[in-house]
């Protein structure tokens, strides 16, 4: 197991919670064939209506876009754009959280609900973006993802989701075993930008945790020669981390099996299968080691598919 029991469920947990997330807002936003909720995305995000109407088309250009987005974000990596991509990416979370946040305020029928959700979403990205919380970090993850998986959905079609994931896992095997760029990105992300696109949770394994308490007993009444024990002692910090495009493809795929069947018992199959494979990936993964998560999610989704196609 790549990492204990408790850091393992706590991601675990995070996951599926997302993606619980993720399923009510697109109950709230996407049309079915069965229920047309006449509700838009706010902030622009609307999709023009013949877009929408003929979503199969869109997947070349999504596909694209996603490729052009990597592409300046490794340019721009290279132009040490530090300061650029904390603005693009305080936008992209602020706007995220807006269409989370209305799509709940919508559910309560409070008034004036996308200007409510981006009031509280702008300081709340502001935190993630420029001020280091581990708790602010890991509750707004569970927004943001929902917030942005909604935009796609109404714009892919079950044969492009199939072909989207296909795409994704073969890049993210390159990108982690081949290449090394995701954990170049992710290293990038932590120690130059200060935050990190995915769930994050440094944890001490018991041996750390004894020593760094018996340095706090010996030194407890000198606070001066604690804090340089402290950084004698060099105390291992591990890192448990889910990259963001983990979690947002699940949501997608769920997303598009809602709106095809019209109902959530096919996106539930979706997310339960994309969960127990992330649970068999943590559980063979070895400690010390990278693992490209997307084609296990991938293989598991494409298992729930068949189940769905058997059963509904």
């Amino acid at each position: 197991m790549k990492h204990n029991l408790k850091i393992t469920a706590i991601l675990i947990s995070m996951f599926l919670i997302t993606q619980i997330i993720g399923l009510f807002v697109a109950t709230v936003y996407i049309d079915t064939p069965n229920n047309v909720k006449n509700v838009t995305l706010p902030y622009g995000m609307e999709p023009p209506p013949e877009i929408k109407e003929d979503p199969g088309g869109q997947g070349p250009y999504i596909i694209i876009a996603f490729i052009l987005a990597i592409s300046i974000f490794f340019v721009l990596i290279k132009m040490n754009a530090e300061n650029f991509i904390r603005l693009w990416f305080f936008l992209v979370t602020t706007i995220a959280l807006g269409l989370a946040l209305n799509a709940v305020f919508i559910k309560l029928s409070l008034p004036y609900a996308p200007i409510l959700a981006i009031i509280i979403g702008l300081p709340l990205s502001y935190f993630k973006i420029f001020k280091r919380h581990l708790l602010t970090h890991n509750i707004t993850e569970l927004l943001i993802y929902p917030g942005i998986a909604v935009v796609f959905i109404s714009l892919l079609n079950l044969f492009w989701m199939i072909i989207l994931l296909l795409l994704i896992s073969l890049y993210d095997i390159w990108a982690v075993w081949h290449s090394e760029f995701m954990q170049n990105m992710a290293k990038y992300q932590i120690n130059n930008l200060k935050f990190f696109t995915g769930f994050f949770i440094p944890y001490a394994s018991r041996k750390q945790k004894d020593k760094l308490e018996q340095i706090k007993q010996k030194y407890a009444e000198k606070p001066d020669e604690l804090e340089k024990q402290f950084k004698k002692a060099k105390i291992k910090i591990n890192l448990a981390i889910l990259g963001g495009g983990d979690v947002i493809f699940p949501i997608i795929t769920a997303g598009v099996f809602y709106k095809i069947f019209g109902s959530i018992l096919p996106a539930l199959m979706i997310m339960i299968s994309a969960t127990l494979a992330l649970l068999y990936l943590f559980v063979l993964a070895e400690k010390g080691k990278f693992y490209p998560a997307m084609p296990f999610l991938t293989i598991g989704m494409y298992l729930g598919m068949i189940v769905n196609w058997i059963v509904f």
